[in-house]
């Protein structure tokens, strides 16, 4: 196993359906830009709720990856 440096970002996904889309929706579009993701970390959870009733899910994820060789 060769040695390999890693980088983590922390990005915000949101979704009125589910806490488990809004990770997804965050993973995703940070895929868009980022190499090399191998990881996730749930680290906030949130939520608005009007009337009563919860309306949308927030949730905060670290984002690992790989960074690439220079050499």
């Amino acid at each position: 196993m060769s040695d390999h440096t890693y980088r983590v970002i922390e990005v915000v996904g949101s979704s009125a359906s589910s806490i488990e889309d809004a990770i997804k929706g965050a993973v995703a579009e940070a895929a868009k830009t980022l190499r090399h993701i191998g990881w996730f970390q749930v680290v906030e959870t949130r939520g608005h709720v009007e009337d009563g009733q919860v309306k949308h899910f927030q949730v905060t994820v670290k984002i690992g990856f790989t960074l690439e060789d220079r050499a």
